[in-house]
């Protein structure tokens, strides 16, 4: 596979970069998304308070465990927006490999979300936040994918 067809996409659960590899072991941001969610306070996201039951008996109010975090769910639906990104490039014909990198729980979420044509071309996953590593910082952790020759 021509290295210069590779997309990586790097993720978390609120901000992701599509790079490319470059001439001399470098790579190149070629696309960044950020959730609308990130750096939002729970109660930004919904009501963090959980909800009451009063018990019949004796009229006291007990809390209602919530059944998901928020901020859980956010990152979910993120991931879920990254996989549709994927998604879209391919069928664009934006790449012909893919590696996917991102903490475990993330990239699970996109490779389930994958469309079948795009997961067949993915070509790794390394589960690993790299989110904030800046593209000059990349080549000792993608180098077994895109830094063959």
């Amino acid at each position: 596979m021509d290295r210069q067809k590779l997309c990586i996409v790097i993720a978390d659960g609120e901000h992701a970069r599509f790079v490319v590899p470059a001439p001399k072991r470098a790579f190149h941001t070629r696309k960044s998304v950020d959730s609308e969610t990130a750096h939002r306070k729970s109660s930004d996201l919904g009501s963090d308070r959980p909800p009451r039951t009063m018990e019949s008996a004796t009229g006291i109010g007990h809390p209602i465990e919530p059944k998901h975090d928020l901020h859980d769910l956010a990152k979910e639906k993120f991931a879920r927006r990254v996989a549709r990104e994927v998604n879209d490039t391919f069928a664009q014909g934006g790449f012909e490999g893919l590696v996917l990198v991102a903490p475990p729980e993330t990239a699970n979420e996109i490779q389930d979300s994958l469309d079948a044509a795009a997961a067949v071309r993915l070509v790794g996953v390394l589960r690993k936040d790299l989110v904030k590593v800046p593209d000059h910082e990349l080549a000792p952790h993608l180098e077994e994918w895109a830094l063959r020759d």
